[in-house]
């Protein structure tokens, strides 16, 4: 076998057969890695002698990523495909070990993709988005919880002596009864569909009620915004809701539901907007309609990364 190094390609070559050589490396490492994840791979390696080879090179630069960097190698890099595959896999595994942290230490959880109710012993309801996390801490003063990771709505029954408290990344959520969601991972953490909720920061305090949401800025107080709350939780229902979104922010959201990564390879798409429903439930589908109605290419590599690239 003919070894290739960085220094060998062509920079601005994609080679899509080092591109899943490298993900099925990133993948194979993966604490998560299973039965059927090596079926299809060995299904892969099998098909062809090159996605053997490719798959033992790129095998042999993620061994040899724990050694000293030859400097007769500095000036050579990875070829852009293949930055895109190793950077997207380091956070991918990142992101699953975090994962695992927050679920160890969780009363509830879903996984990627997952939709979760959840009872509590007072009546009160939360509704578990995909990835979250929550552990209970109710006391006979309070109703506490604490969102490690992801988003809920949260249907609360009135209980004036003993006010039901959401915290989370430094923000807290403090409701009666009410309806309103919290999402951790945002920067319009807490929003209203019903009643009203204070929210404070380490920064201030704010009041927000129906239809408005709590804008949290590092080093501000939270801001007040007017919002479709229903269209924000409208995840309820399978629904992604999008009104003019540029098509960045549409694929993160997407990314959220589906194990793996979809990657914008354009700068200038990102820019792009989207008004339209998607179904969240299934994303491939909801990638062919982004791809139908916005004339994209969309490419999926593997099951776990896929490629958008501007259509014909």
């Amino acid at each position: 076998m003919t070894q290739r190094t960085p220094a060998d390609l062509p920079e601005d070559e994609d080679d899509p057969v080092y591109e899943q050589a490298a993900l099925w490396v990133v993948r194979l490492s993966s604490p998560d890695a299973t039965a059927e994840d090596r079926q299809a791979f060995e299904a892969w390696r099998a098909a062809d002698p090159a996605h053997a080879d490719a798959y033992a090179e790129m095998d042999e630069w993620r061994r040899a990523m724990g050694r000293a960097p030859d400097p007769r190698r500095r000036r050579s890099r990875l070829p852009k495909g293949l930055a895109v595959v190793a950077v997207v896999g380091l956070a991918g595994m990142f992101a699953y070990q975090q994962g695992l942290i927050d679920r160890f230490q969780a009363d509830a959880w879903t996984g990627v993709g997952g939709f979760e109710t959840v009872m509590f012993e007072d009546g009160s309801r939360a509704d578990l988005n995909t990835d979250t996390a929550l552990a209970l801490r109710f006391t006979p003063h309070e109703r506490g919880v604490e969102l490690l990771r992801g988003e809920a709505v949260f249907d609360v029954m009135p209980d004036p002596r003993r006010p039901f408290v959401v915290r989370g990344h430094g923000v807290s959520a403090r409701a009666v009864g009410t309806r309103f969601y919290v999402r951790v991972d945002d920067d319009a953490p807490v929003g209203v569909a019903e009643g009203r909720v204070e929210v404070s920061t380490s920064n201030g305090a704010v009041e927000i009620g129906a239809g408005e949401i709590a804008s949290a800025i590092s080093g501000r107080a939270p801001k007040i915004e007017k919002a479709d709350v229903a269209e924000a939780i409208a995840w309820r229902d399978g629904k992604l809701i999008v009104s003019g979104r540029p098509l960045s922010r549409v694929v993160a959201e997407l990314d959220r539901y589906r194990s793996g990564r979809i990657v914008l390879l354009d700068g200038a798409l990102a820019a792009r907007r989207f008004s339209g429903t998607l179904d969240i439930r299934d994303t491939d589908d909801a990638l062919d309609v982004l791809a139908a109605s916005m004339r994209l290419r969309v490419t999926r590599v593997t099951p776990f990364l896929v490629l958008i690239r501007p259509g014909a």
